[in-house]
């Protein structure tokens, strides 16, 4: 999430009501469970719900290559805010809704 929260110095009130009652929109910073690692919980934002379309730079670092998508249902798409090195839904697709952590 470089640069909305720094490495150091920033703290994070997370709230575990919202996910579970349907509460979570596009713009929040939420907290996932990592898809590439299980064990790790990682901070991203949430980009569309299910049934949004969201277009999105398939490739930051080599082009400006967009591509658009239908966010399927149980799913939301998630993007890190810096675009050119962040593993999100832009590498691995649209994120089970279930985990959602926070």
């Amino acid at each position: 999430m470089l640069p909305t929260l720094n490495l150091t110095g920033d703290l994070v009130l997370a709230e575990r009501i919202s996910p579970r009652i349907g509460k979570v929109a596009p713009g929040d910073i939420v907290l996932v469970q990592s898809p590439v690692n299980p064990r790790k919980v990682v901070t991203k934002r949430v980009m569309g719900m299910e049934g949004d379309s969201v277009t999105y730079v398939v490739d930051p670092k080599n082009s400006d290559e967009s591509d658009t998508i239908v966010v399927p249902k149980g799913h939301i798409w998630i993007e890190g805010d810096n675009i050119h090195d962040s593993n999100d839904s832009r590498k691995f697709g649209a994120f089970p809704y279930g985990l959602l952590q926070a």
